[in-house]
This record gives structure tokens, C-alpha cells and sequence, in this order.
């Protein structure tokens, strides 16, 4: 049975934007692949990721590090950017995943429990995770990892990227032996003296360009449809949708179609969104609701079964994310679980 919404995932795709990413960085590429692949599947895309030639991930929490542990078996080396506190040390250790450790607690908690293998993130300007950089621990024993995070990689001109990456070549200098990892999708593009050992991209593997608009080198991963569940004629003066939300000025075709809130669909794509149907984009009209979104198809032979694109290789991930007033990031994430997941490639 046909889903009446399914995201589909291009894996051919995701392995060519890896490729791709390396060959711009100058750097291997450790995939992210927090946030359950940032929507996509973190088990599957992980695995075609490793086939690719990956070898080091990160996760944002500890049960991703635990999930794809159990899921991947013991040859990955899987970093926790959370880093470690209280009892999840202990966890981390056991599994073989490593912290990132980002301030003196959780380098004792981690010591506490033996220490091992870890990295270290240094905060320099983003002032989110991370030592500050005046405040940098001495070399350690296990220290294998030190990274950075850049805060505005998505626009070239911020003289900020700069600084950040200068700063960290400083203070990474301290720690002979670590790998350093600073650059992150948008710092693939910066230049090739951003990728030092290991860049880190998360949404440029996924299809979002790294400026937030598209780029002919990465290539559309994920292919949001959903079935047409109706097709009706609505006279001029009528309305569509909870509270009026469109009152049609002349008779309108509207087809209604089955993704709505409860599947991720942002409810702010009222009222610039468009889905491609039948070889042209079509503006969403009216509210979306829970379960369905209502499109205007003007004279086009849509019929009932018919399916249409949220966003893939006809509507552009970023594209999309714009008319919803939002960036690719949380459009992928926002998919719930109730659409499923489908893969080839």
C-alpha cells in the first residue's frame, strides 16, 4: 500500500555530495549525522556513508551515539557533541563512543570514569559550546579530536569566518597529534585552507546548499510527495480551508492533497508556498491543516492518485525552505515519523 506521504532518500546522491564535499574541502569528510540523519535516517544514511569510505560521525546526543552503535557495530568512530555529564560518561564509555568535551565538568566526569579516547571543542567567537579559548585545558592523554565551529559559514563575506578560522589554528597548534575539524557545510565552500584534518558538513550531504540557496554541486537528496486525495471546482467567493484562509477572486481548481502538519509540513508555508505538479509549480492555498494541503492546479489534468513534490529535484529543498520562511535545516528535521522513509540508490 502506497503511502499517502513518503520521503524518499537518494543515497546515490547523498554518496555523491560526500565525494563532492572532499573534493571541494581538500579534506576527509566526517559525516554529521545527528537528528536521525537530519530527518533522512541516520542507520541508513550512515551505512551508505561508511560504504563511501566514512569512517568517523557525529551525533548530537548520547542515544543517537548508543542507537548507531548498536545499529553499526564497532568499526565507526562515533563522536558525541553534547559531550558528557553525570552518569552518560559511563554510558559513552561502554559503548566506545567518545564526548566532546566542552567545559571542565565534563572533562572530569569523563576522567572520573578513566577517561579514554575524546575531543575537545574550543569556542572561538560563536559562544554556544566549547572552552573559551583563554581557558583551553593542557594536552591530555586521549585527546584525539579538536574542533571549532564556525557561526556564520552560510554568507563568504563575513569577515567573522576568517577570524574563526585563524583562531583556530592557534590554539589547535597546542595540541600535536589531534586531529583538528573546523570547517562544517557552509566552511567546506570557504576555502581549502578552512578543511585543516577533517571537515564535518551536515545539510550539504543532506541537499541544502550551503549559503541557504541552491548549489549546482550538491545534489537533491530527499523527495518529499503526497497523493492527491480530491480534486473540486470552487465558484469565485467561496473559501478553502480553516478560517477562510483563501477566498477564491474566480472559479478555482483546487486539488487536496495528503501531508499536512502532523507530517512535518510547516504550517508558515501559508501563503508563499508552491508543490510541483504536472510540470510546473502550484501555489498552496489556504491554511494547511493537520492532514492536508489544499493547491491550486488551475486547468492541469490532475487526477485523484496523482502525487506531488514538496520539495526534491523539481522543488529545491532551499527553495522551499524560503517560501516557509525557514532554512533547509529545519525543513528536513520537521518530517515526522508517521511519513515513511523510503530508499534507492
Amino acid at each position: 500500500m502506497t503511502a499517502p506521504a513518503t520521503l524518499t532518500v537518494d543515497l546515490n546522491a547523498l554518496a555523491r555530495n560526500f565525494h563532492a564535499l572532499a573534493a571541494i574541502s581538500g579534506a576527509p569528510v566526517h559525516p554529521v549525522v545527528k537528528a536521525d540523519g537530519y530527518g533522512l535516517g541516520a542507520v541508513a544514511c550512515a551505512m551508505r556513508l561508511m560504504t563511501e569510505g566514512a569512517r568517523t560521525l557525529f551525533v548530537a546526543r548520547a542515544t543517537e551515539g548508543l542507537a548507531l552503535r548498536a545499529a553499526l557495530g564497532a568499526e565507526p568512530v562515533i563522536y558525541v557533541l553534547d559531550g558528557c555529564h553525570g552518569e552518560t560518561a559511563s554510558a559513552l564509555k561502554a559503548a566506545n563512543l567518545r564526548p566532546v568535551l566542552n567545559h571542565p565538568v565534563q572533562k572530569q566526569a569523563w576522567d572520573a570514569i578513566g577517561g579514554g579516547a575524546c575531543g575537545i571543542q574550543i569556542d572561538t567567537g560563536m559562544n554556544r559550546l566549547g572552552y573559551r579559548i583563554e581557558d583551553a585545558p593542557e594536552p591530555f592523554a586521549g585527546l584525539e579530536l579538536v574542533m571549532s565551529h564556525l557561526a556564520c559559514s552560510d554568507d563568504p563575506a563575513e569577515p567573522m569566518n576568517r577570524r574563526q578560522r585563524d583562531a583556530f589554528a592557534a590554539v589547535a597548534g597546542r595540541y600535536p597529534g589531534a586531529t583538528r575539524s573546523f570547517a562544517n557545510s557552509g566552511g567546506c565552500f570557504l576555502g581549502q585552507d578552512f578543511g585543516f584534518d577533517a571537515v564535518r558538513p551536515g545539510i550539504c550531504l543532506y541537499g541544502g546548499g550551503p549559503e541557504g540557496r541552491p548549489n549546482a554541486r550538491i545534489a537533491p537528496v530527499a523527495t518529499l510527495t503526497a497523493e492527491v486525495l480530491q480534486v473540486r471546482n470552487v465558484p469565485a467567493g467561496e473559501s478553502v480551508g480553516y478560517s477562510r484562509g483563501f477566498v477564491a477572486d474566480t472559479p478555482r481548481r483546487i486539488a487536496t492533497c495528503a501531508a499536512g502538519y502532523a507530517d512535518g509540513v510547516l504550517r508558515s508555508y501559508s501563503p508563499r508556498g508552491e508543490v510541483w505538479a504536472h510540470g510546473a509549480l502550484r501555489p498552496i492555498v489556504g491554511r494547511v491543516s493537520m492532514d492536508v494541503i489544499a493547491i491550486d492546479i488551475a486547468d492541469a489534468e490532475i487526477r485523484v492518485g496523482d502525487r506531488v513534490e514538496l520539495f526534491g529535484a523539481r522543488r529545491l529543498l532551499d527553495d522551499a525552505a524560503r517560501a516557509a520562511g525557514t532554512i533547509s535545516y529545519e525543513l528536513l528535521t520537521s518530517i515526522t515519523a508517521r511519513v515513511p522513509r523510503v530508499y534507492v540508490g
